[in-house]
């Protein structure tokens, strides 16, 4: 008897563990995202954007380790939400405001803003969309809108991009101000993007795709500051490249298709 109550204290003692690892990772993406948040206040832009990166890597890691270790909760959903909205909204804005923003006076911080309360509004959405969407049948996954980690990976990247040509401080260019509303639009838009859920290409051919892994990282590797934002680029405009070609096709081909799209809502989750 004693033997079985000690056993279960162990593996109650195991499951607290399971449950802390991903809220570990949760709150090591939140600090990282206040951490970019003080860079950017300081000027230190490059810091600051590389802080919102690496939030990017810890979200995407608390939702695997979350679904690997069965340990999904709500808590875990509404803590991972909470912490987005740092890590993605409000580090972002702010670096975008005092990096490329300030001397477009109000126009600027309303942008700034508005990229914040778009993100929220994601968010919001993404987590409605969850509590009421069954997705596990659905073939093909898509989020509906912008992911706020990626529309926050093309803002740190082209800060790091600006210093790889030689632009250290604060720069003065409308594009900035036009990627901001266009990245704040895109996150509460309608546009969809592949959710890369289940590549099943990757599971079906390892070997082969362990090549790809290590050319791709190989890749990165020669010009990280170019590259990532050349990749980061690409996704965001795959979006709406992707839905002016379905707006082309016949008629009958896409109504045939819109019953294996579905927003990706599984609870806790990474790229949202």
């Amino acid at each position: 008897m004693k033997q079985k109550q000690s056993g279960d204290s162990a593996d109650k003692t195991s499951r607290r563990s399971i449950y802390l690892l991903p809220n570990l990772l949760t709150s090591a993406s939140l600090f990282s995202g206040f951490y970019a948040i003080i860079a950017a206040i300081k000027g230190n832009y490059q810091t600051a954007a590389v802080a919102i990166l690496i939030s990017g890597i810890l979200d995407g890691l608390d939702g695997r380790v979350a679904r690997w270790t069965r340990t999904t909760s709500r808590f875990g959903m509404e803590y991972d939400s909470l912490s987005d909205l740092v890590a993605f909204g409000v580090a972002p804005g702010i670096l975008a405001y005092m990096w490329g923003l300030q001397d477009y006076g109000r126009l600027g911080w309303l942008a700034a803003f508005l990229y914040v309360a778009t993100t929220a509004l994601r968010l919001a959405r993404f987590n409605t969309l969850s509590q009421s969407s069954n997705i596990s049948s659905t073939r093909d996954y898509y989020f509906f809108g912008l992911p706020c980690p990626s529309a926050g990976a093309v803002l740190a990247t082209s800060v790091l991009l600006c210093q790889h040509v030689g632009i250290f401080g604060p720069v003065r260019h409308v594009a900035v101000l036009i990627m901001v509303y266009g990245l704040s639009f895109l996150m509460v838009s309608n546009v969809r993007y592949y959710g890369f859920k289940e590549v099943r290409w990757l599971q079906q051919h390892p070997f082969s795709s362990m090549v790809v892994l290590i050319l791709a990282i190989t890749v990165v590797a020669m010009e990280p500051k170019v590259t990532l934002f050349v990749l980061i680029a690409t996704y965001v405009i795959s979006g709406p490249v992707l839905m002016s070609l379905r707006a082309l096709r016949p008629k009958s081909l896409r109504s045939g298709a819109k019953h294996h799209t579905k927003d990706v809502s599984p609870g806790r989750d990474d790229g949202i």
